[in-house]
């Protein structure tokens, strides 16, 4: 029962949080007017600003800043114990997440459209406006980089999911331009699109379909990745109401959907039991099987900050910025429509994540098979030998698959109690995740064609404005980090393809299966055929060598975006006590995490034994960009307040004639 009064209590506040808190921003603050121009309005170009409801736009704009970030973190940060867990979640979404989505999103709709890159540049100083983006175009590469991996990933664990996914495409093409040439509502058909997508999860891995599944599964991975990255590419030049909004909003019904059902599924299985593990029909009792808080004893970090960091996107994501000031901004038709939007989203993320904590230290309580060396044993783990089963130490649970297992395999649980079959509740889950990662890749596609142009613009080089070659530039960049081998390269690389492995060293990081390949190599005679068991074996992961500065990167985006609103506010004489204690959390908290990662720890980047002289390189240089930008916001603070920045008009005129002889690239 303790498991349903934390997930109905979890509702309830952000109901009233939306209510009370939610609203006093709106109307108090921001001012929001109905009357006001808006950019999809005043700029409809038909492809990226299109005025559109705002329940079409709130399914776009949930979808993209969900991705896997409220799966992942808050199924990993659960080592820690769920109460420190749960109430960072709670209380960061409310107080700091959906206050910084909501204020980009606003400040964004009354600059043209704009990201908050841009916007820094006329509210803070010029020199921001560079700094700014380039770590916006840093983040939204290793998005890119990392979520065609993902995807991949997932797929390999749940291969059912594949047709249920791979068919939303053409699904939401045939929606999107139906309902632009007839110009009806999008709910009736998306209700239907919505019940053909439930069908092909039930019926999607059976024959012909299953054989199909199986097939793409054993692509390799860097296959994958070149086809996510070229759909990303078609997906961001599109017109937004020809593929992105009609398959958003079908997700955005289905993952709703899905939510309920876990919902139910947990309400049933908390006054009944969850479904039966054996041939007894015995219910196992449904409760949390964690410890409500587990400092030590597990080999992670500190909680401190890396709590924070590693739930991420649950309770604030600098990434969300990034949606709000550069699709949905472009796409709402009123300005009011900005609070359901912006803060809405958050909320709806923030319960999201909830329900990931609780399938994750109840849920799988419920029951999980055994495994010994990774072969299920026949028996079954319930309670909290399910649990520790999992979260045993650090190491074992900080893999995409552990984490991404904990949640499916714990809100499948929460679902077979409705009876449900075991198949369809994995297989629904599997889609679950997977389209949330598909949606924010194609949408980090085309902000990262958004914040590319704007360099271009703001370093004069004309030919990044274009937006096919600012898409292609920006995949290019991405293609190359994933097609890099995920581990450290080993000494005598190249001799491996010569078919010489004797040179290879065998460090701590290859795993047995990777080890295997490179014997196979050696035994195929290098050449060809090693090349190739090479890149199907490791290429495709590059992603992972800079996912460990995503974590605190994105939440310096977050700090920095308060920055920006907070200055915006300042100028306007706006009340901001509430904005800065977050904005100056948010700015030392994840400095303070790269800092330990760099310096403290015999696994530190720069200082440990083995030390990475990539991700310290990108990691000081982070830490440099935010101290640049610090000082120029010192500096600025004093002289900006009640003086109203260049105008948009203005400054987009002038960045968009470029002249003749400006620098070329």
């Amino acid at each position: 029962m303790q498991t349903l009064v934390i997930a109905l209590g979890s509702l309830v506040l952000y109901l009233i949080a939306y209510h009370t808190y939610g609203r006093w921003l709106a109307r108090k603050i921001f001012r929001l007017d109905p009357d006001a121009k808006v950019p999809s309005i005043e700029l409809e170009d038909g492809e990226d600003y299109v005025p559109t409801q705002k329940g079409v736009v709130f399914g776009h704009h949930f979808t993209s800043i969900a991705g896997t970030g409220p799966i992942v973190g808050p199924a990993l940060a659960v080592i820690w114990g769920w109460v420190p867990a749960l109430l960072w979640v709670l209380f960061g979404s409310i107080l700091i997440g959906a206050v910084h989505d909501f204020g980009a999103l606003v400040i964004s709709m009354r600059h043209r459209g704009q990201t908050v890159g841009d916007i820094a540049g006329r509210v803070l100083s010029p020199r921001a406006r560079i700094l700014f983006l380039s770590i916006l175009f840093m983040a939204l590469t290793i998005v890119l980089a990392i979520f065609g991996l993902v995807i991949a990933a997932v797929f390999k664990m749940y291969p059912a999911a594949i047709f249920p996914c791979l068919v939303q495409i053409p699904i939401a093409v045939i929606i999107g331009v139906w309902l632009h040439r007839k110009g009806v509502n999008i709910l009736v058909p998306s209700i239907i699109a919505l019940a053909a997508m439930y069908l092909t999860v039930a019926y999607g891995n059976v024959g012909f379909l299953g054989a199909f599944n199986t097939s793409l599964a054993a692509w390799p991975t860097i296959v994958w990745v070149a086809v996510l990255l070229l759909y990303s590419y078609v997906a961001s030049v599109l017109p937004v109401w020809s593929l992105l909004q009609p398959r958003d909003f079908i997700n955005s019904l289905q993952l709703l959907s899905a939510l309920g059902l876990i919902v139910v599924g947990l309400m049933v299985a908390a006054f009944m039991g969850g479904a039966p593990i054996d041939d007894t029909a015995t219910r196992p009792a449904l409760a949390i099987a964690a410890e409500a808080y587990r400092p030590s004893g597990h080999g992670a970090p500190w909680i401190f900050p890396f709590l924070f960091v590693t739930i991420a996107c649950g309770a604030v994501s600098g990434f969300h910025c990034l949606v709000s000031s550069g699709t949905s901004s472009k796409q709402l038709k009123n300005e009011t429509d900005a609070q359901f939007v912006g803060y809405g989203s958050m909320l709806t993320e923030g319960f999201l994540a909830v329900l990931v904590i609780l399938a994750c230290v109840a849920g799988l309580g419920l029951g999980i098979p055994e495994l010994v060396n990774g072969k299920a044993t026949g028996a079954m783990l319930t309670g909290a030998d399910a649990y520790h089963a999992r979260y045993g130490t650090w190491a074992g649970s900080a893999g995409l698959g552990p984490k991404v297992g904990a949640f499916v395999d714990g809100s499948a649980n929460f679902i077979k109690a409705l009876g449900i079959s075991p198949d369809f509740a994995v297989a629904l889950m599997g889609v679950f995740v997977a389209s949330f990662a598909a949606t924010t890749l194609d949408t980090a596609c085309r902000l990262q064609r958004y914040v590319t142009q704007e360099l271009g613009r703001a370093v004069k080089c004309k030919p990044l404005t274009n937006k096919h070659l600012a898409t292609i530039f920006a995949i290019l960049i991405a293609g190359l980090i994933a097609a890099l081998p995920s581990s450290t390269a080993p000494i005598g690389l190249g001799e491996a393809f010569s078919g010489d492995v004797s040179a290879v060293e065998i460090t701590t990081v290859w795993t047995p299966a990777q080890v295997e390949v490179i014997n196979n190599i050696e035994k195929s005679g290098g050449g060809l055929a090693g090349a190739t068991l090479w890149l199907n074996n490791f290429s495709g992961k590059g992603g992972l060598l800079l996912w460990p500065l995503f974590g605190a990167t994105n939440q310096l985006l977050g700090g920095l975006a308060f920055l920006v609103i907070l200055f915006w506010m300042h100028r306007r004489n706006i009340p901001n006590w509430f904005i800065l204690a977050p904005a100056i959390f948010m700015l030392l908290l994840p400095a303070s995490a790269m800092l330990l990662q760099l310096f403290f720890g015999e696994e530190a980047w720069l200082t440990g034994e083995d030390p990475n002289y990539l991700l310290s390189a990108f990691g000081l240089a982070t830490i440099g960009l935010e101290i640049w930008i610090l000082f120029e916001a010192f500096a600025a603070w004093p002289k900006v307040r009640g003086i109203l920045e260049e105008s948009a008009d203005a400054a987009a005129q002038a960045g968009e004639a470029l002249p003749d002889g400006g620098r070329s690239c």
